[in-house]
């Protein structure tokens, strides 16, 4: 079973994001929220579904790249505050139908001072089973920085929520714990390779630039082997610029052409 490839919406408007979908042969889209733009009514809301419904025969899935929105706040009311979010855009993935949802610890902090690790531990499970009572599955993204960068601490937020995965490769490759050489990139994944959900391809995040795509097949492939290897259902080409995500894509198909990406482990429940 190869894997699905998938965009990111990079258009404002979700017709040119299903035309571009499609006419590049893409699977689907992982459907970035901006907080400005959340649906607040339930008029709103039902436009949102039927926005949705319209990037139809391209499956979605859902991302939070919200800046500094953590439900381990020390401070309950700020940590309340996230919950109230996270928890409204569950509920509207639910009225879409249900999904896999993506989410981080720690994003847009250059301190994780302001997080308390057993909040975000006790708040997450919460969510998690939230989500699963609605047909969403929640979904950890690794980061570049924090407790997710680490695979030790990684892992225990993952086990101990019962979060699924969305695997950073950028963010794997560029994190100081694998450029150490203290843990390597198969480390955020061998420890629970059943909850391995999706992956954000491209090949590094440089500060004040963003994503970089890889300029060859090189720069990600033993990344891409790992993910075959894991059975990774879901890849995300998570580039912004139209040009760089046809480059990215690309190089991916090149690679999904020289071998078979067959899943050799037991399907996870989705929920």
């Amino acid at each position: 079973m190869e894997p699905q490839l998938a965009m990111v919406n990079i258009f404002p408007d979700p017709a040119e994001v299903r035309t571009f979908a499609l006419e590049h042969g893409f699977h689907g889209v992982e459907w970035s929220f901006k907080l400005q733009d959340l649906p607040e009514t339930p008029a709103r809301q039902s436009e949102w579904v039927r926005c949705i419904e319209g990037l139809r025969p391209l499956d979605v899935r859902y991302h939070c790249p919200f800046f500094k929105v953590d439900l381990g706040h020390d401070d309950p009311a700020r940590a309340e505050e996230a919950g109230d979010i996270f928890r409204r855009i569950v509920r509207l993935i639910s009225k879409a139908g249900g999904g896999v949802l993506s989410i981080h610890i720690g994003l847009g902090r250059n301190s994780m001072e302001p997080l308390s690790w057993g909040a975000t531990l006790d708040n997450l499970r919460g969510l998690v089973q939230y989500g699963a009572d609605r047909r969403v599955r929640v979904c950890v993204e690794n980061l570049a920085w924090g407790w997710t960068s680490r695979p030790n601490l990684f892992e225990k937020i993952i086990r101990m929520s019962r979060a699924g995965v969305t695997f950073d490769l950028g963010h794997a490759f560029s994190c100081r714990a694998v450029k150490s050489g203290e843990f390597s990139v198969e480390d955020f994944l061998t420890p629970h390779p059943e909850r391995l959900t999706g992956a954000h391809i491209y090949h590094e995040e440089i500060e004040g630039t963003g994503h970089l795509p890889p300029q060859s097949l090189e720069d990600i492939s033993s990344r891409l082997d790992l993910l075959c290897r894991l059975g990774c259902p879901w890849w995300n080409l998570e580039l912004h610029n139209p040009d760089e995500l046809i480059q990215t894509l690309d190089i991916v198909r090149g690679y999904l052409a020289g071998r078979s990406c067959r899943r050799e482990m037991t399907s996870p429940d989705a929920f």
